[in-house]
C-alpha cells in the first residue's frame, strides 16, 4: 500500500490538472479512500466521487479536497441505459446536495434520443460534464465541450480506453478541430 501511497503523491504532485478517481470494486473503501486523500493532498485539481459511494467516505473526501482547494465532481454512471430526464434532473440535485462543484453524467447511449437527453441538461446554470457511453453516445464526446459541457474525456492512446465509446485523444482533438465549430 505504501507504494501505492507514494505513486499517488508522485502523479498528483505535478503541475498539470489532473483528476482523481477510484472506482469502487478492485480494493477496499478504506484503502481507496487512502489513496484519494493522498492525490488531494499531493496536489489534484478535482476529485471524482461516485454518487453511490458511502456517505461517511463522501463527506470525509469533500471536506479533505475543501481544506485543499481541489473542486469535486460528484458523478453518476449508468451502464446499462438513460434514465428519463426528471430522473436525470433528480441526479443532479442528489449530486449537488452530496457536495458536488461538477456533476458528471455518463450513460449507455441505446438510440439517438438519448443523447438529445444529455446534450438537453446543459441548458442550465449547473456546472456539468455529460457523457454518453457506447458507440451511439461518442457525438456526446465531440459535441459536448461544444454545448456546454466542461470537459470530455479521451484515453491516451487506442487500446487505453477505460469506458464504452472513449475515444483516444489524437483522434478526439482530431475530430473537434475537423468539425471547426468554433
Amino acid at each position: 500500500m505504501d507504494a501505492a501511497v507514494e505513486d499517488v503523491c508522485m502523479i498528483f504532485s505535478q503541475k498539470k490538472r489532473l483528476i482523481a478517481t477510484h472506482r469502487s470494486g478492485s480494493r477496499p473503501q478504506a484503502e481507496r479512500r487512502i489513496l484519494m486523500a493522498a492525490a488531494i493532498e499531493a496536489g489534484a485539481s478535482y476529485v471524482d466521487i461516485d454518487l453511490h459511494s458511502e456517505i461517511k467516505y463522501t463527506e470525509s473526501l469533500v471536506a479533505l479536497a475543501r481544506k485543499h482547494g481541489c473542486r469535486v465532481i460528484v458523478s453518476f454512471h449508468d451502464h446499462q441505459s438513460t434514465p428519463e430526464s426528471l430522473e436525470l434532473k433528480s441526479i443532479i440535485r442528489r449530486c449537488l446536495g452530496a457536495g458536488a462543484d461538477i456533476v458528471k453524467i455518463a450513460c449507455r447511449v441505446l438510440r439517438a434520443r438519448d443523447n438529445a437527453r444529455l446534450m438537453g441538461l446543459l441548458d442550465s446554470e449547473v456546472p456539468l460534464v455529460i457523457v454518453g457511453m457506447g458507440r451511439l453516445g461518442r457525438i456526446t464526446r465531440i459535441m459536448g465541450p461544444f454545448m456546454g459541457s466542461l470537459f470530455s474525456y479521451a484515453s491516451p492512446g487506442p487500446g487505453s480506453e477505460t469506458a464504452p465509446g472513449q475515444i483516444d485523444l489524437e483522434t478526439l482533438q482530431e475530430l473537434m478541430e475537423a468539425g471547426n465549430f468554433v
